[in-house]
C-alpha cells in the first residue's frame, strides 16, 4: 500500500484482532463504501502446520463477506498467494490477483480500473478474468529497486500489534538463491538477490521508532539475513556506528557463518536467531538440497552461544523419502545440541495428486513421528511442536505476553523449564 497513489483515500483493517472478521469485513465496507478491496494472504498453511484446507476456506469466507455487502472488485495478493496464484485464484474466485512483488502493481491496477479497465492487459504477472476464463499476463522480467520503494505507511497499522508484542520488521534485502527443495521464496521473491542500501534500513528503524516509540524488537524479515554475508556485516556495522541499542532478531543460515559475524551481530543489538535447519541427518539435509550438514548446525550454535545471541533452530520431520530411523536421529541430535529453543513441524502432503497409497504411507509416518515426539526421552520445556499443541497454543501466549515480554516468543522458552 505504501505505492498507492496519493490521491486514493486508503483504509486499513486487520483481521488478527477480531473476534468475528467474517462481520467486522461487512461493518468496515459497509462504513467507508471502498471502490476496491484488497485481501492480502500471508500463508496457506494453517498457524499449527497441521494442512491448508481450513486457511483457505477461511479466506473464501472473507471474499464471501465482501460479496455480500458490496460488488466492487476484489484484489486477491500477497505471500501465500504467490506461491500458487492460478489455483487460488480458480480456488477463491477474486476479480483480480497479484503474485510476487505488489507494490507497482496494484497502483496500476488502480489507475486501469480508473480508465474502466483500459490497460489491464499491460500489467505484468497480473491475473483476471476475461469473458469467464483465466488470464495471467506475462510476468515482467525486471525486479524492483528497493531503495526506490517507498518505506511502509506505519501509521495504518494495527497499534495492538506494539501494545502486545513490540516487534516491528525490516527487510534489508529481496530475492534467495539457495536451492533447497521445498521453500517457496523463490517463487515469492525470485533468484535474484536485491540488497537495499544499509544505511536506507537504519534510516527506516529510526523513523519507526520516532512514530511508534512503543516498539521494543525489531525483525529482519529477510529470507535469510546472513547471505549474503557482506552485505549483513554491512547493515550490522552501520548500526553499530549510529549507536544502534533496540533487540532484534533475524532468520539466518549455517553456509557463510563465523566468528566475525556472530560478534558484529551481537554488537549490533542482535538477540536471536531462527535457523532452517530442518534435519539432524545429513542424509536428509543432502535429500532436500540445504547446502549444509550437520557440522555446519553445530558450528553456528557454538557461536551463537559464545557470542550470547540465543539460537531457535526448526526441523522439518518426515520429509520426502524420510524414514523413521531418520527422524530419530534427528531428535537425538537436537537432544545433544540443545540449543535455546527448537521447533518441530511434521511433513503434510497437501496436493490432491499424491496416490491414495502413498497418502496411506505417509500417514502411517506420521504417526509414528507422532509417538516419538510424545515419548518422555525426547521431550524438552523448550521444544515446540505446532501440530500437536506441544508448547504452542493460544493460553501459552498469551501468559507469556502478560508478563510483558517483547520479542519473538521463543526466545523466552527456557522459561517453560522453570
Amino acid at each position: 500500500m505504501a505505492n498507492t497513489p496519493d490521491h486514493h483515500h486508503k483504509t486499513f483493517l486487520d483481521l488478527c484482532f477480531e473476534d468475528q472478521p467474517q462481520l467486522a469485513v461487512k461493518t468496515h465496507i459497509q462504513y467507508h463504501r471502498p471502490d476496491v478491496v484488497a485481501i492480502s494472504m500471508r500463508n496457506i498453511q494453517s498457524n499449527d502446520y497441521s494442512g491448508v484446507a481450513d486457511n483457505l476456506d477461511y479466506y473464501q469466507s472473507l471474499i464471501g463477506a465482501v460479496r455480500s455487502v458490496s460488488q466492487v472488485p476484489i484484489v486477491l495478493g500477497g505471500s501465500g498467494f504467490s506461491v500458487m496464484p492460478r489455483e487460488l485464484m480458480v480456488r477463491l474466485m477474486p476479480d483480480f490477483g497479484i503474485p510476487g512483488e505488489g507494490e507497482h502493481v496494484f497502483g496500476a491496477l488502480l489507475e486501469a480500473l480508473q480508465n474502466e479497465g483500459r490497460g489491464l492487459d499491460q500489467i505484468g504477472a497480473l491475473c483476471h478474468w476475461v469473458d469467464g476464463k483465466l488470464v495471467v499476463n506475462p510476468r515482467v522480467d525486471t525486479f524492483l529497486d528497493l531503495d526506490g520503494v517507498k518505506m511502509p505507511e506505519r501509521g495504518l497499522v494495527d497499534p495492538h500489534y506494539y501494545a502486545l508484542a513490540g516487534i516491528e520488521p525490516v527487510q534489508t534485502k529481496r530475492g534467495c538463491s539457495l536451492q533447497c527443495d521445498y521453500c517457496t521464496y523463490p517463487i515469492i521473491e525470485g533468484r535474484v538477490g536485491r540488497l537495499r542500501n544499509p544505511r536506507l534500513v537504519v534510516d527506516e528503524m529510526y523513523q519507526a521508532l520516532e512514530a511508534h516509540p512503543e516498539i521494543k524488537h525489531f525483525f529482519f524479515v529477510d529470507s535469510v539475513f546472513n547471505l549474503p554475508r557482506r552485505h549483513a556485516l554491512q547493515v550490522c556495522r552501520e548500526m553499530v556506528a549510529r549507536s544502534w541499542e533496540t533487540p532484534w532478531t533475524c532468520y539466518a543460515n549455517p553456509l557463510g557463518f563465523d566468528r566475525e559475524l556472530a560478534d558484529l551481530a551481537k554488537a549490533a543489538g542482535c538477540e536471536g536467531m531462527e535457523v532452517g535447519s530442518d534435519s539432524g541427518s545429513d542424509r536428509v539435509l543432502k535429500q532436500l538440497k540445504k547446502g549444509f550438514g550437520v557440522g555446519h548446525i553445530r558450528s553456528l550454535h557454538a557461536l551463537c552461544k559464545d557470542a550470547g545471541i540465543k539460537d531457535c533452530h526448526t526441523f522439518i520431520l518426515g520429509t520426502q523419502g524420510e524414514r523413521i530411523e531418520d527422524v530419530g536421529e534427528t531428535l537425538d541430535f537436537v537432544a545433544d545440541l540443545d540449543p535455546f529453543s527448537a521447533i518441530f513441524m511434521i511433513w503434510v502432503d497437501d496436493h490432491e495428486s499424491v496416490e491414495p497409497h502413498l497418502r496411506e504411507q505417509r500417514e502411517g509416518l506420521r504417526r509414528e513421528i507422532e509417538a516419538l515426539l510424545l515419548s518422555r526421552p525426547y521431550r524438552r520445556a523448550h521444544w515446540s511442536v505446532p501440530t500437536l499443541g506441544i508448547n504452542f497454543d493460544s493460553r501459552l501466549f498469551s501468559r507469556l505476553r502478560a508478563s510483558g515480554l517483547n520479542g519473538p516468543l521463543w526466545q523466552h522458552a527456557r522459561m517453560l523449564a522453570q
